[in-house]
């Protein structure tokens, strides 16, 4: 399943909705119960919640992750490394009783998509990180990351990987150049371009390519692409929306063109050339998932120099070439583009892991849905994408 995966208006999914959608009082956490008492001077230990197929991992042994381990060995912690979240819909289920009811998680730190991300922090669900013990982090952090709408300054939040959320296309099937959002339309491309079936995932592209500031749309915007959306579904040139199984359309050749992520393009050009992925003249998506620390977690100290090691430039390019996700940390690029393997050093080049300044000018991180607005705008795209 999809790490941006799609936003459920049914089961767990609708659960979170509805508790993050109505903003239910109950659930609210003030700041001065959000955190525990820390006890990693004298437990060196952390319990680290992530997603599968995350981090790097040893090519003769998969149970070990080196940049991981690095960690242990300098400092001493040992880390509990689960794979546990495969949704955020479902994970948001999963410790949500937790913490509405002021109890622990058992996790000292997650992973979670920003727009889930938003409404832990708007419910008081996880503790502000200490900026002054993250010098990396506070040196490194990519500067198109660092304030998003959600979480104002990354008090919350730090980004794990991030990505772009934009177009990918065969050239040499459809003969020509994808460059806009609008090229999606043309007639050539009838029945033959799917679009993501997730709300959060799918709309601040399409608003781009009316023109939209993402970064402040507005609910006239929403509802504009959704009208133009339904009339596209009606006449049959979307063919379909998708989760990650785009990938398998786009790889067989059922579709030519579809809203994509960069990080899946990556690995679908290795296995073909002819697929290339467009930020488009008028902009894409910039988001990230982001490492979080959990009210009354045991080990915040420990899960903050955990978050800071992963920002030292070697250890984000190492992570780099593994994921292949875009690098929160730009100075990670140099460290891959001195290394002496061909390989390893083409990356630093590779502008889906290290946007250029063209392609930087061209990403926004979209203004995240509110709680007010998340139920009625779910309601109604889920009701064109079939959900």
């Amino acid at each position: 399943m999809s790490r941006r995966s799609l936003l459920r208006a049914l089961g767990a999914g609708a659960a979170g909705a509805t508790l993050a959608g109505c903003g239910v009082p109950a659930a609210f956490v003030e700041p001065g119960d959000r955190a525990g008492r820390d006890s990693s001077a004298t437990d060196h230990t952390l319990h680290f919640a992530n997603w599968p197929l995350y981090i790097d991992t040893d090519d003769e042994d998969e149970s070990k992750r080196p940049t991981l381990d690095a960690f242990s060995q300098r400092t001493g912690i040992s880390v509990t490394y689960t794979e546990e979240i495969n949704d955020n819909d479902e994970f948001f289920g999963k410790i949500s009783p937790a913490l509405m009811n002021h109890q622990e998680t058992g996790r000292d730190l997650i992973v979670i998509s920003d727009w889930m991300a938003a409404r832990f922090v708007r419910l008081g669900w996880v503790q502000e990180m200490d900026r002054a013990k993250q010098p990396n982090v506070a040196t490194y952090l990519d500067p198109l990351l660092r304030s998003p709408a959600f979480d104002e300054g990354r008090l919350h939040s730090v980004p794990w990987q991030s990505g772009i959320t934009g177009i990918a296309y065969n050239r040499k099937k459809l003969g020509r150049e994808i460059r806009s959002t609008g090229d999606l339309w043309a007639d050539d491309l009838r029945g033959r371009v799917t679009l993501l079936s997730g709300l959060d995932e799918s709309f601040a592209l399409l608003m781009q390519g009316n023109g939209v500031d993402i970064t402040r749309w507005t609910a006239d915007d929403f509802h504009e692409i959704c009208e133009q959306t339904q009339k596209r579904v009606r006449s049959k040139h979307i063919r379909r929306f998708t989760g990650n199984d785009y990938i398998k359309d786009l790889a067989t050749g059922d579709v030519l063109a579809c809203q994509a992520y960069s990080g899946d393009v990556i690995q679908l050009q290795a296995d073909n050339p002819d697929i290339e992925f467009v930020v488009p003249e008028e902009g894409a998506e910039l988001w990230a998932e982001s490492l979080m620390i959990p009210n009354l977690a045991r080990h915040k100290r420990n899960a903050e120099r955990l978050v800071d090691h992963y920002y030292d430039p070697e250890v984000a390019a190492e992570l780099a070439t593994w994921v292949n996700y875009v690098c929160p940390v730009p100075a990670a690029r140099d460290v891959l583009a001195s290394s002496k393997d061909e390989e390893t050093a083409a990356l630093a080049e590779d502008p889906l892991i290290f946007p250029d300044d063209a392609m930087r000018k061209r990403l926004a991180i979209a203004r995240d849905i509110t709680s007010e607005e998340r139920m009625d705008f779910a309601k109604k795209w889920n009701s064109i994408v079939g959900l």
